[in-house]
């Protein structure tokens, strides 16, 4: 019987927390050990409350990011909010949150947070404000002022994507959802669509996706040029990353990756996790057979374990750059479908040993990495 996966705790929902039992603990003299937090799309979480600190009028609370069974960078660090409660002569309650030590500031256009703002999403945001007036229930007349922090974000902030999307300083609040979902794809997604949009906002129009840091990595180097902004990890994310650089009206996109990546792209996988997409070596074998591979090739291709078992087992037969050219067109092919047409692509293929296998140029010469800078 499969293990039920267990669900954690945005740093949204973190954050929250820390906010509306610092509250309670402010008008009540009470602390929680638990808050049932509202959660954006409805519902409430039971958050549990790691400590309070009392600080003169203010006090600081702190909860533990849980990730569940899919945890990230962010996974056991602790969340904090200093919180205030002030008088004012506004009628009403009013709520002013921000953040301090640990928490990112946006520097870059494309985001949905302004720049200069602390990288706190829009829907965490307003979590937290309706955690806060939760927390006050009644209370009209105050002014309740929270202070975001993560005293070890700046050490965790080089682990996340943020430096490339502009974010210094820190790491970012998030969760449209309010609980982590182990192996979820939406966050992955979300910050694929977060750096096209930031490379958009500052005029660059050629996307390059890459599979992870190591293709990224071997890319820049044959690209010294390129704009880090420009480099989007897109991991396994075939399909959603064209869709999302088509939606942004990107008209060039470029992939480097490895050759296993490749095989699956040319099969017209729209994602390429090797435990939910394998290879399929029975069409990669009759693609090979199709470029006059040796013969005796062919049933050993069909009953390969992995894409580089093939490669090193093709190295010295002719045909294989024209198996390379091949992937490389069905490849382009089930890229520019994903993008219903709106896209030109073009790729940079590697071994596994970092030596380049094969590329492609764009179906047009119009492709640009910035509005000043054509690509060589």
């Amino acid at each position: 019987m499969s293990k039920t996966l267990r669900t954690g705790r945005t740093t949204g929902s973190c954050a929250s927390a820390a906010a509306m039992s610092g509250v309670i603990a402010l008008l009540t003299g009470s602390r929680p050990t638990a808050v049932d937090v509202p959660l954006p799309p409805g519902g409430s979480l039971s958050v549990p409350i790691e400590r309070y600190e009392p600080d003169g009028e203010n006090i600081r609370v702190t909860v533990m990011k849980d990730g569940g069974d899919d945890p990230d960078a962010t996974h056991g660090t602790e969340i904090q909010a200093v919180v205030s409660i002030e008088s004012s002569h506004e009628h009403g309650l009013s709520v002013d949150i921000d953040g301090g030590t640990g928490v990112g500031r946006v520097t870059l256009p494309g985001l949905p947070v302004a720049v200069g703002k602390a990288a706190i999403n829009p829907e965490p945001l307003r979590q937290i404000e309706t955690a806060i007036r939760a927390g006050a229930g009644a209370l009209e007349g105050k002014r309740i002022v929270v202070v975001i922090e993560v005293p070890n974000g700046a050490t965790i902030a080089p682990k996340t994507m943020n430096s490339r999307l502009g974010i210094i300083g820190g790491i970012s609040i998030l969760g449209t959802q309010g609980i982590v979902k182990p192996f979820s794809h939406a966050s992955w997604i979300a910050t694929i669509e977060e750096g096209l949009d930031v490379a958009k906002a500052q005029g660059l129009d050629t996307a390059i996706f890459t599979t992870g840091r190591r293709s990224e990595r071997l890319y820049q180097e044959a690209h010294p040029h390129i704009p880090e902004l420009a480099m989007i990890q897109a991991a396994d994310f075939f399909e959603s990353a064209m869709q999302a650089a088509a939606e942004r009206h990107f008209p060039h996109v470029t992939w480097s990756l490895f050759f296993g990546k490749l095989v699956k792209q040319a099969q017209g996988l729209p994602y390429t996790h090797a435990k939910t997409h394998p290879v399929d070596f029975d069409r990669l074998a009759n693609w090979c057979e199709s470029l006059d591979v040796a013969a005796h090739h062919i049933p050993v291709i069909r009953g390969a374990n992995t894409a580089v078992q093939v490669l090193a087992m093709l190295e010295n037969d002719p045909a294989r750059p024209a198996l390379i050219d091949l992937l490389i067109r069905k490849a382009s092919a089930s890229a520019t479908a994903f993008a219903d047409g709106r896209c030109t692509v073009s790729y940079m293929v590697f071994d596994f040993d970092g030596r380049t296998l094969g590329t492609s140029q764009p179906a047009t010469d119009t492709a640009k990495y910035s509005k000043e800078t054509p690509s060589a």
